[in-house]
């Protein structure tokens, strides 16, 4: 049987979490999105669930220090994004971790560790790793554990990815190397993604064969489209849809940011929402919320931490509890 990638509300061990260290890729942001992903390690830490917080060097081990608690775990890494649902492993039912290539998005954000830093986490937490011949992010996908996986043609068929495959051949992969069956192609990620429309900005699995995805929220919604046509495809695909909200637009100066409740982060007992001083934060959580009757969910300001291109689930990787059985 083929190892897969267990969802993201099986049990976890522990979260890997990225911390923010770069000045350039935060300009004058960068002390927020530290203290807002330092929140964020925070309240999983707290929830009962160990936290491994990345920091780059002495100076960041410092800063990481003075704004968590102390159960919070930190660990000295070389690494440039902060973005580990990218360039962290993905660890297989079978206690093995996949790393495919990584080409800094499409060759656009090139960082000093960050080809390294999947395999190289993979390998001290004992798991043998796996590899493969073709870039692939986290972020780009997302499954309900059946077989199911979720992306966008946005991403895995941008030619800045990998050019000479086709549709057929990336979900041959696809099977191959993460045990998916069945493939639900929506379209474009959100405007402005530099990821180029992951899709854990749009749409997440919350169950067995359902997925959340956003509903536009004012006539001005710059996602409005994107989210309608998701909603068409997945319901084509004969897939149950959960509507969130849109937070609507969320702008930095002139600068439309893709911002999205979807980003949330799934652990063993708290759903991390991100928020962005949005009139809809409060029904963004509350809908969530309702998702995951099973643990607690909490909303915290990601608006820093966006800045900088991304937010609480791209800049974290969980690591399954295999003795559960996945």
């Amino acid at each position: 049987m083929t190892a897969t990638l267990p969802p993201e509300w099986a049990p976890q061990d522990w979260l890997w979490i990225g911390f923010p260290h770069d000045a350039e890729e935060w300009p004058e942001v960068l002390g927020r999105a530290q203290e807002q992903i330092a929140a964020f390690a925070n309240a999983v830490a707290e929830s009962g669930q160990q936290v491994r917080l990345l920091v780059r060097d002495p100076a960041n081990e410092a800063r990481a220090r003075s704004l968590v608690s102390g159960a919070v775990t930190l660990e000295r890494r070389c690494f440039g994004d902060v973005w580990l649902r990218d360039t962290g492993p993905l660890v297989r039912s079978d206690g093995t971790a996949l790393r495919c290539r990584f080409n800094g998005w499409g060759g656009k954000y090139l960082m000093e560790g960050d080809q390294a830093i999947g395999a190289e986490l993979a390998r001290d937490a004992g798991l043998p790793v796996t590899e493969s011949d073709w870039i692939l992010e986290g972020g780009a996908i997302d499954t309900d554990g059946t077989g199911l996986v979720v992306t966008t043609e946005q991403c895995l068929l941008n030619p800045n990815r990998n050019p000479e495959l086709s549709r057929g051949e990336i979900e041959a992969r696809l099977r191959r190397d993460l045990g998916f069956d069945r493939v639900l192609w929506l379209g474009d990620g959100l405007l402005n993604d530099h990821t180029d429309g992951h899709v854990d900005n749009l749409g997440r699995f919350v169950g067995p064969n359902r997925i959340a995805l956003p509903c536009a929220t004012g006539p001005d919604d710059p996602n409005a489209r994107i989210y309608a046509d998701a909603r068409s495809r997945a319901e084509a695909f004969g897939v149950e849809v959960a509507e969130i909200p849109s937070p609507g637009l969320v702008t930095r100066a002139d600068f439309i940011e893709p911002a999205s409740y979807a980003n949330f982060a799934v652990t063993t007992n708290l759903v991390v929402v991100p928020t962005f001083d949005s009139v809809h934060d409060e029904d963004g959580v509350a809908a969530i919320a309702a998702l995951f009757p099973d643990r607690a969910t909490v909303g915290l300001p990601a608006d820093a931490v966006l800045a900088g291109g991304g937010g609480f689930h791209c800049a974290s990787q969980q690591m399954p509890r295999l003795s559960s059985g996945l």
